[in-house]
């Protein structure tokens, strides 16, 4: 019932709104945040139509059609897999009544437009954002590194000329042994929470 009656209640406009958490039960996308698996809202906007879901893992964004309709699509862009890039902050002007924040996740551009009394609590979230873009570019970069290294490693090692009986095992075990360390590399450098981003930037 809670949900059914959230626009009145928190005041919402087609400029979206910043949500506090003691209301994050009273939105729709709150049913679709996996608590189960310790997913965490961090911070949420709210329109009439629409409402963008930040939490540790994923943006989860609950599209709405019109503030009449109840029709709803929901997409959800897991951060380790959809790259946070090119974060953007407008503010207001003197008659301007919003504030706007602008992203893209892997292709798909997002544009925002909020209260502007709600410009310091989106300060932080421009610095969340782009903190885990810097570091999912830097993780990218990493890998890309270590991905260089192996194929180094195995075209020095094809170029080896070797009579020894068992130069194929050798090869077998020093492949074995490139495929574990690459899945180590991949994950310690494929981030799929960034919790502790969002507590070190967002100040509910």
């Amino acid at each position: 019932m809670f949900k059914k009656v959230a626009s009145d209640v928190l005041g919402l406009s087609d400029v979206g709104s910043v949500i506090q958490p003691h209301d994050y039960d009273k939105v729709d996308a709150d049913d679709y945040v996996m608590h189960e698996d310790q997913e965490k809202i961090y911070f949420l906007i709210k329109s009439k139509t629409d409402e963008y879901c930040f939490t540790n893992k994923a943006l989860i964004h609950l599209d709405g059609t019109s503030a009449v309709s109840k029709k709803r699509t929901l997409r959800r862009y897991n951060y380790h897999e959809h790259a946070i890039s090119n974060v953007l902050m407008e503010t207001a002007g003197t008659i301007d009544l919003d504030v706007e924040i602008k992203f893209t996740m892997g292709s798909v551009p997002y544009s925002i437009d909020v209260h502007k009394k709600h410009i310091e609590e989106l300060k932080d979230l421009y610095k969340a954002l782009l903190s885990i873009a810097e570091i999912s570019r830097e993780n990218e970069l990493s890998l890309a590194y270590a991905r260089q290294s192996l194929e180094l490693a195995s075209t020095t090692l094809n170029r080896v000329e070797s009579n020894e009986s068992n130069f194929a095992e050798q090869f077998n075990k020093l492949n074995e042994s490139a495929f574990s360390w690459l899945m180590d590399t991949r994950k310690k450098y494929s981030v799929k929470d960034f919790g502790d981003v969002f507590e070190r930037y967002i100040n509910n």
